[in-house]
C-alpha cells in the first residue's frame, strides 16, 4: 500500500490558474465567454436572475398591512423571569444590565407567564392587563415609564 491509495482522488490537484496567457489553456476571457454581464469583473452571479420565469418574489403572495414605520417595538419579559429579581427595584436598565433583554434602551413589556408570590416593584414601558393584575395581587406595584422619543 502506497501513500497515492489512501489520500482521495483529487485532493492535491493544482488551482487552475486563469488569465495566464494562451498556453495555459485558460487565457485571453479567462473562461468567461465573451461579452455579457459575466464576463465583467464584479459580475455577482445569478443569485436573483430566474431566466424568464416569473421570479419568486413576484410569485409568493402578499396579504395584510405591515406597519414597520410606525410599530412599537417591545423587549417582551414574562412575570417567571422577574421574580429572580424579588427585594430589588426591576427597571429596564436592570433587565438589560443581567442580560434579561437585549437592548438597554429598548421598551420593555411585561407579560403575564408564571406566577408571583413576591412582591416585586416593577417600571416598565407597558404591561399586559393580566400581568399588572398578578403583580398588584402579590402587593407588588407596576408602574408605566413614559415613551422615550427615539427610542
Amino acid at each position: 500500500m502506497d501513500l497515492s491509495k489512501v489520500m482521495a482522488v483529487g485532493k492535491n490537484r493544482k488551482k487552475v490558474r486563469v488569465g495566464r496567457g494562451s498556453g495555459s489553456g485558460c487565457g485571453k476571457t479567462s473562461g468567461r465567454g465573451f461579452n455579457g454581464a459575466a464576463s465583467k469583473a464584479g459580475f455577482g452571479g445569478l443569485l436573483h436572475r430566474e431566466g424568464g420565469q416569473m421570479p419568486l418574489i413576484r410569485r409568493i403572495p402578499k396579504r395584510g398591512f405591515r406597519n414597520t414605520m410606525f410599530r412599537e417595538a417591545f423587549d417582551v419579559v414574562n412575570l417567571d423571569r422577574l421574580v429572580e429579581f424579588a427585594g430589588s427595584k426591576i427597571t429596564p436598565e436592570l433587565l438589560s444590565e443581567k442580560g434579561v433583554t437585549a437592548n438597554r434602551w429598548g421598551r420593555v413589556k411585561v407579560l403575564a407567564r408564571g406566577d408571583v408570590t413576591v412582591a416585586l416593584d416593577v417600571s416598565a414601558h407597558a404591561f399586559s392587563a393580566t400581568a399588572k393584575d398578578k403583580i398588584e395581587k402579590a402587593g407588588g406595584t407596576a408602574t408605566v415609564l413614559p415613551h422615550r422619543s427615539g427610542a
